[in-house]
């Protein structure tokens, strides 16, 4: 078995509700294919670099996957004729990190604290 992060990016008008939709649509492909998910995140809202199909923002949603490599094909096969989706991206890991959350946003105390070390 192979590990995976892959990100997909909705567009902005997504509602939450369909956010959950299509983390259930994804995860439920990679496990009828026998890949497991390890971890979902959802990352929220963000700005995007540039506009993709007139979105200035996207909501992301990030899978951490292990399974064979037939399994990344079925998912971004159903990704690439989403109409909800604007980019998916799959990238192959040789280990997870499943202790840093990077999209977690922290208050002003903890920030001060980091700076101090």
């Amino acid at each position: 078995m192979n590990l995976y992060e892959h990100t997909i990016v909705a567009r902005q008008d997504t509602s939450p509700s369909e956010i959950k939709q299509l983390t259930e649509k994804y995860s439920k492909i990679v496990e009828k294919n026998n890949g497991e998910i390890v971890k979902t995140e959802n990352w929220g809202l963000l700005n995007l670099s540039y506009l993709i199909k007139k979105n200035k923002k996207g909501s992301y949603i990030h899978f951490k996957i292990k399974a064979k490599g037939n399994v990344i094909n079925e998912l971004e096969k159903n990704e690439s004729i989403d109409k909800k989706l604007l980019r998916y991206l799959t990238v192959r890991v040789k280990k997870f990190d499943l202790e840093t959350s990077y999209f977690i946003k922290k208050d002003d105390g903890e920030k001060k604290e980091s700076y101090n070390n």
